[in-house]
């Protein structure tokens, strides 16, 4: 006997194209409404790239969780991660740490800085040619004017 009452699971549609001339793989979800089991696939793939950092303090090693991650920026030749708690030096160039990072999270807004959208607090568009980034933990940036248009379709402006 079929009870109206009982909710029923959607079952999850897995359909895979494949295509000799296609160079990246593209996830495409299509859904009605956005519900968990769609949430914690989307963390699923996002993670799938997203790999730790580390940090250095002086001599001191630490493993640096990407969602602590304020910005990361070069300086004087060198590439520092800021963190709420403190500053860390990376032993890599900023494109490689770029590639590390989780994309749903971290853009590039200069030739020089890549910030954690997630940490922040207003991006100001009053100014001509560029944007002010508000950071979480007081810091201001500037958006560079080539990549104004790419942070503007990363937000959907």
């Amino acid at each position: 006997m079929y009870n109206k009452n009982v909710k029923r699971r959607k079952k999850l549609k897995v359909e895979i194209k494949l295509e000799e001339n296609c160079s990246k793989t593209k996830v495409i979800i299509v859904t009605d409404k956005m519900t968990e089991e769609i949430s914690q696939l989307l963390r699923c793939l996002a993670n799938e790239r997203s790999q730790e950092l580390i940090g250095f303090d002086g001599e001191n090693a630490e493993l640096l969780d990407q969602t602590d991650i304020i910005r990361i920026y070069a300086s004087n030749g060198k590439v520092y991660a800021l963190t709420d708690r403190q500053e860390y030096a990376l032993r890599m160039r900023l494109y490689e740490v770029e590639e590390k990072l989780n994309n749903a999270s971290f853009v590039r807004i200069s030739y020089s800085e890549i910030i954690n959208i997630k940490k922040v607090k207003k991006f100001d568009l009053s100014l001509v040619g560029t944007i002010r980034v508000s950071l979480s933990n007081g810091d201001i940036s500037y958006v560079s004017r080539r990549y104004v248009k790419k942070i503007k379709q990363t937000l959907g402006l």
